[in-house]
Protein backbone atom coordinates (compact mmCIF):
# COMPACT_ATOMS: atom_id res chain seq x y z
CA UNK A 1 0.00 0.00 0.00
CA UNK A 2 3.09 2.21 0.99
CA UNK A 3 6.05 2.62 -0.53
CA UNK A 4 9.29 4.73 0.40
CA UNK A 5 12.16 4.33 -1.06
CA UNK A 6 15.29 6.83 0.17
CA UNK A 7 12.91 9.59 0.71
CA UNK A 8 14.82 13.03 1.80
CA UNK A 9 13.41 16.63 1.36
CA UNK A 10 15.72 19.82 1.32
CA UNK A 11 14.45 23.52 1.33
CA UNK A 12 16.98 25.80 -0.17
CA UNK A 13 19.67 23.76 1.43
CA UNK A 14 18.37 22.92 4.18
CA UNK A 15 17.85 19.09 5.49
CA UNK A 16 13.95 18.85 6.45
CA UNK A 17 14.21 14.80 6.24
CA UNK A 18 17.05 12.34 5.62
CA UNK A 19 16.99 9.56 3.45
CA UNK A 20 14.31 7.09 4.81
CA UNK A 21 12.82 3.88 3.42
CA UNK A 22 9.60 2.05 4.49
CA UNK A 23 7.03 -0.38 3.54
CA UNK A 24 3.83 -0.68 4.78
CA UNK A 25 0.91 -3.10 3.68
CA UNK A 26 -2.47 -3.37 3.60
CA UNK A 27 -3.50 -3.57 7.09
CA UNK A 28 -0.53 -2.38 8.78
CA UNK A 29 0.64 -0.03 11.37
CA UNK A 30 3.71 1.99 11.30
CA UNK A 31 5.01 4.55 13.90
CA UNK A 32 7.05 7.37 12.99
CA UNK A 33 10.07 7.87 16.26
CA UNK A 34 12.34 10.36 16.25
CA UNK A 35 13.17 13.90 18.25
CA UNK A 36 11.88 17.60 17.47
CA UNK A 37 13.63 18.25 14.01
CA UNK A 38 14.11 14.77 12.51
CA UNK A 39 11.37 14.66 9.73
CA UNK A 40 8.33 13.04 11.20
CA UNK A 41 5.66 15.43 9.82
CA UNK A 42 8.09 16.25 6.60
CA UNK A 43 7.60 12.62 6.16
CA UNK A 44 3.75 12.51 6.35
CA UNK A 45 3.43 15.59 4.32
CA UNK A 46 5.18 13.59 1.62
CA UNK A 47 2.45 10.41 1.81
CA UNK A 48 -0.51 13.15 2.10
CA UNK A 49 1.04 14.87 -1.22
CA UNK A 50 1.85 18.05 0.26
CA UNK A 51 5.33 17.89 -0.56
CA UNK A 52 7.03 15.73 -3.62
CA UNK A 53 10.44 14.25 -2.12
CA UNK A 54 14.16 15.78 -3.24
CA UNK A 55 15.42 12.22 -3.89
CA UNK A 56 14.15 9.04 -3.66
CA UNK A 57 10.12 7.94 -4.19
CA UNK A 58 7.06 7.99 -2.14
CA UNK A 59 4.53 5.82 -3.42
CA UNK A 60 0.71 5.15 -2.21
CA UNK A 61 -1.06 2.08 -3.42
CA UNK A 62 1.32 2.42 -6.51
CA UNK A 63 0.92 5.67 -7.57
CA UNK A 64 2.60 9.29 -6.66
CA UNK A 65 0.65 11.12 -4.19
CA UNK A 66 -1.06 13.58 -5.59
CA UNK A 67 -4.43 15.39 -3.86
CA UNK A 68 -5.60 17.10 -6.92
CA UNK A 69 -6.14 12.99 -7.98
CA UNK A 70 -10.32 12.31 -6.92
CA UNK A 71 -8.67 8.77 -6.44
CA UNK A 72 -5.82 9.40 -4.27
CA UNK A 73 -8.08 11.84 -2.25
CA UNK A 74 -10.60 9.16 -1.91
CA UNK A 75 -7.94 6.89 -0.08
CA UNK A 76 -6.23 8.69 2.13
CA UNK A 77 -7.35 10.69 5.13
CA UNK A 78 -4.71 12.45 7.07
CA UNK A 79 -4.63 15.15 9.88
CA UNK A 80 -1.00 16.94 10.08
CA UNK A 81 -2.28 19.35 12.40
CA UNK A 82 -5.82 20.74 13.19
CA UNK A 83 -8.22 20.73 10.36
CA UNK A 84 -10.26 24.55 9.75
CA UNK A 85 -13.32 24.44 11.29
CA UNK A 86 -15.96 26.87 10.51
CA UNK A 87 -17.84 28.65 13.52
CA UNK A 88 -21.26 28.71 12.90
CA UNK A 89 -21.15 24.32 11.70
CA UNK A 90 -21.60 21.79 14.77
CA UNK A 91 -19.37 19.14 15.20
CA UNK A 92 -22.33 16.95 14.02
CA UNK A 93 -22.41 18.92 10.92
CA UNK A 94 -19.41 19.24 10.57
CA UNK A 95 -18.64 15.71 10.28
CA UNK A 96 -21.82 14.74 8.19
CA UNK A 97 -20.39 17.44 5.55
CA UNK A 98 -17.13 15.83 5.58
CA UNK A 99 -18.08 12.26 5.37
CA UNK A 100 -20.42 13.34 2.45
CA UNK A 101 -18.05 15.59 0.75
CA UNK A 102 -15.41 12.77 0.96
CA UNK A 103 -17.48 10.43 -1.35
CA UNK A 104 -20.51 8.83 1.50
CA UNK A 105 -23.92 9.68 0.53
CA UNK A 106 -25.72 12.54 3.00
CA UNK A 107 -27.06 9.36 5.11
CA UNK A 108 -24.35 7.05 5.20
CA UNK A 109 -22.28 10.03 6.17
CA UNK A 110 -24.94 11.09 8.84
CA UNK A 111 -24.42 7.52 10.68
CA UNK A 112 -20.72 7.66 9.94
CA UNK A 113 -20.82 11.03 11.40
CA UNK A 114 -22.81 10.23 14.75
CA UNK A 115 -20.56 6.43 14.95
CA UNK A 116 -17.18 8.29 14.81
CA UNK A 117 -18.08 11.36 17.49
CA UNK A 118 -19.50 8.79 19.70
CA UNK A 119 -16.70 6.13 19.22
CA UNK A 120 -14.36 9.51 20.47
CA UNK A 121 -16.70 10.35 23.52
CA UNK A 122 -17.99 13.57 21.93
CA UNK A 123 -21.62 12.09 21.62
CA UNK A 124 -22.40 14.83 24.34
CA UNK A 125 -21.30 17.51 22.41
CA UNK A 126 -22.81 16.94 18.54
CA UNK A 127 -24.21 20.41 18.99
CA UNK A 128 -21.45 21.89 20.08
CA UNK A 129 -19.98 24.71 18.03
CA UNK A 130 -16.01 24.48 17.47
CA UNK A 131 -14.97 27.51 19.65
CA UNK A 132 -17.30 26.22 22.65
CA UNK A 133 -14.60 23.00 23.28
CA UNK A 134 -12.05 22.45 25.18
CA UNK A 135 -8.32 22.37 23.98
CA UNK A 136 -8.64 18.39 24.55
CA UNK A 137 -12.41 18.42 22.69
CA UNK A 138 -11.12 19.88 19.51
CA UNK A 139 -8.60 17.51 19.33
CA UNK A 140 -11.07 14.95 19.45
CA UNK A 141 -12.89 17.07 16.70
CA UNK A 142 -9.90 17.42 14.53
CA UNK A 143 -9.66 13.58 14.24
CA UNK A 144 -13.21 12.95 13.95
CA UNK A 145 -13.89 14.96 11.02
CA UNK A 146 -10.73 13.13 9.45
CA UNK A 147 -11.56 9.79 10.64
CA UNK A 148 -15.22 10.44 9.16
CA UNK A 149 -13.62 10.25 5.59
CA UNK A 150 -13.65 6.36 3.97
CA UNK A 151 -10.09 5.75 3.86
CA UNK A 152 -7.87 3.15 2.93
CA UNK A 153 -4.76 5.16 4.64
CA UNK A 154 -4.88 6.84 7.56
CA UNK A 155 -1.97 9.51 8.24
CA UNK A 156 -2.17 10.87 11.60
CA UNK A 157 0.62 13.58 13.14
CA UNK A 158 0.81 13.19 17.21
CA UNK A 159 -2.65 12.53 17.81
CA UNK A 160 -2.24 12.02 21.26
CA UNK A 161 -2.09 15.96 21.47
CA UNK A 162 -3.84 17.42 24.23
CA UNK A 163 -5.19 14.18 25.29
CA UNK A 164 -5.58 12.70 28.66
CA UNK A 165 -5.14 8.87 28.94
CA UNK A 166 -9.00 7.90 29.20
CA UNK A 167 -10.02 10.07 25.92
CA UNK A 168 -6.58 8.80 23.78
CA UNK A 169 -7.72 5.04 24.97
CA UNK A 170 -10.78 5.90 22.90
CA UNK A 171 -8.68 7.30 19.48
CA UNK A 172 -6.76 4.27 20.09
CA UNK A 173 -9.71 1.42 19.80
CA UNK A 174 -10.65 3.38 17.03
CA UNK A 175 -7.72 2.95 15.22
CA UNK A 176 -7.49 -0.65 16.49
CA UNK A 177 -11.02 -1.20 14.36
CA UNK A 178 -9.84 0.27 11.26
CA UNK A 179 -6.65 -1.70 11.10
CA UNK A 180 -8.69 -4.44 11.52
CA UNK A 181 -11.11 -3.89 8.78
CA UNK A 182 -8.21 -3.23 6.63
CA UNK A 183 -6.57 -0.21 6.58
CA UNK A 184 -2.96 0.84 6.80
CA UNK A 185 -2.17 3.37 9.48
CA UNK A 186 0.58 5.84 9.53
CA UNK A 187 1.21 7.77 13.00
CA UNK A 188 4.07 9.83 13.97
CA UNK A 189 4.13 10.33 17.90
CA UNK A 190 6.49 10.52 21.02
CA UNK A 191 4.04 8.47 23.10
CA UNK A 192 5.31 4.47 23.81
CA UNK A 193 1.41 4.24 24.68
CA UNK A 194 0.62 4.68 21.23
CA UNK A 195 3.09 2.30 19.49
CA UNK A 196 2.43 -0.75 21.95
CA UNK A 197 -1.15 -0.45 22.01
CA UNK A 198 -1.61 0.17 17.87
CA UNK A 199 1.28 -2.90 18.18
CA UNK A 200 2.75 -0.86 15.91
CA UNK A 201 5.88 -1.61 13.92
CA UNK A 202 8.51 1.84 14.96
CA UNK A 203 10.11 3.45 11.98
CA UNK A 204 13.69 5.35 13.99
CA UNK A 205 14.26 8.74 12.04
CA UNK A 206 18.13 10.31 12.23
CA UNK A 207 17.55 14.17 13.48
CA UNK A 208 17.94 16.04 10.56
CA UNK A 209 20.99 18.51 9.35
Amino acid sequence: MIEVIGASVAVDGVTMLNPVTLQARRGDVVAIRGANGSGKTTLLRLLTGQLSPSTGTVTVNGSVPDPREPAFRARIAGMIGLPPFARDLTLREHATLVGATWGWSVEASRAAAEEVLDQLGLARLVDRFPHELSSGQTQLAGLAVTLVRPSEVIVLDEPEQRLDQDRLGGVLRLLRGRQRDGATVIVATHDDRVVTELQATPVHLAEAA
